[in-house]
């Protein structure tokens, strides 16, 4: 197995109790939170984010790097699982990261073609117009014009009428564009529509849009982890409280926001939609915020369980810390050259001028003496891995060591037969 599947696959299962630490750390903060500005526990939930992020890319490249990330991960697992598993099963651990990797590769490009395929919608959306809609687009699209110009905003802003959205939506990832409801157009009043096109300019304002792709982009990459999706869409919730916030203090009116929004709910619900956002955030939420914010109580029972898995992740990360540290004082096994006899080619193999590299697996126990051994990789040769396996068996080895102790250890070794 290459040292870069070996290092992701220890990465992906090292943050399954990492990002429940930062899921843990992000519950208590918006917590405490819970009453504050919807700014500050916007940025708690991008900083989390961000971290579920940064943390496994950190690991991955310290392992890559050779600064005993990845040696001391493994050894720590091989401590641990020696007594219970046995080492020949402890080896194929090693062999078992490739399924992981594999897996997790498959499910992420799975994901990141769904994401292609809705900025391809996307693309498509904005270049094919209906021309049933063609008139209204133009007015709209002049209207969001000059609520840009009173919004602040300098960039052309598009705007284009699409059949099959519940809500209106902010979306694109170099130019932004306002997809409208066709249904809004007739089952909406044009002053509570502009209300709504008004929080999809403070999107705009915001530059929501991009934030919304970085997010798309790690829940591809770690689409596997529950706390990743919770960050995600408390992030998407308080992003529209913000925008609401916005919106109302640009157009003067909350109660018109919150007219808009709860005329949005009542034609969702009428054509069998759930009262979600396109964005994220509850729509009854953002009303209730927008014209009777009341304080939040904390809910203590809610709150013990998460007291306690971040207590646990604590002791996980303390434990996992503890052994890096000790792993870290580790050395490896190693042949004896010098005791080593040059392997015997087989007959015939020289008169058929039979070439190639044997890779080959010693456990070699605390005295030293190989226990086990075992053809890792065929040279494509039987006879010259086997009389490679069995020559450099006879050789002395120095055990490895834990904490100055010798310990058995699983040794790979290559043998070349060449022909001079």
């Amino acid at each position: 197995m290459s040292a870069f599947i070996f290092a992701l696959g220890l990465t992906l299962m090292h943050f399954l109790w990492q990002g429940l630490l930062l899921g843990c750390a992000a519950a208590v903060a918006l917590a405490l939170l819970r009453n504050s500005r919807a700014e500050y526990r916007y940025w708690v939930g991008c900083a989390a984010l961000m971290a579920c992020l940064c943390w496994p890319a950190l690991d991955l490249h310290q392992r890559l790097a050779g600064d005993g990330g990845g040696d001391a991960g493994m050894y720590a697992i091989e401590q641990a699982g020696n007594a219970i598993i046995g080492a020949d099963a402890l080896f194929d651990l090693r062999d078992s990261l490739r399924g992981i990797v594999g897996l997790w590769a498959l499910c992420a490009c799975a994901m990141a073609l769904r994401m292609l395929l809705g900025l391809l919608w996307i693309d498509r959306a904005v270049k094919q117009s209906d021309h049933r809609h063609r008139l209204d687009q133009l007015r709209w699209e002049a209207k969001l014009s000059h609520m840009a110009l009173r919004f602040g905003v300098g960039r052309a802003v598009r705007l284009r009428i699409v059949d099959t959205l519940a809500s209106p939506v902010t979306a694109g990832w170099w130019r932004p564009v306002v997809l409208v409801p066709a249904a809004l157009l007739t089952g909406m009043p044009p002053d509570l529509l502009e209300a709504l096109l008004a929080h999809e300019m403070a999107h705009i304002k915001r530059h929501d849009y991009l934030v919304n792709l970085l997010q798309n982009a790690i829940e591809t990459l770690l689409f596997y982890h529950p706390a990743v999706w919770w960050i995600s869409n408390r992030i998407r919730a308080e992003r529209e409280l913000i925008a609401d916030d916005f919106a109302a203090r640009q157009l003067g009116e909350p109660r018109r926001l919150a007219l808009a929004l709860s005329e949005l709910e009542r034609l969702q619900f009428s054509h069998q939609h759930l009262a979600q956002a396109a964005n994220g955030g509850d729509l009854m939420d953002r009303i209730k915020h927008l014209l009777r914010p009341a304080p939040q109580a904390l809910n203590w029972k809610a709150a013990i369980p998460m007291l306690g898995l971040a207590l646990a992740c604590m002791s996980i990360y303390a434990e996992a810390t503890a052994a890096d540290k000790v792993a870290a004082g580790r050395t490896k096994a190693m042949a004896d050259f010098k005791s080593c006899a040059k392997p015997a080619w087989p007959d015939g193999a020289i008169a058929a001028q039979r070439t190639g590299t044997v890779t080959l697996s010693f456990l070699v126990g605390a005295d030293g003496k190989p226990a086990q051994s075992k053809v890792v990789k065929s040279s494509g040769h039987p006879d010259l891995d086997e009389a490679a396996r069995g020559d450099i068996q006879k050789c002395a080895f120095k055990p490895a060591t834990q904490a100055g102790k010798p310990v058995a250890s699983r040794l790979k070794m290559q043998y070349v037969w060449t022909l001079e």
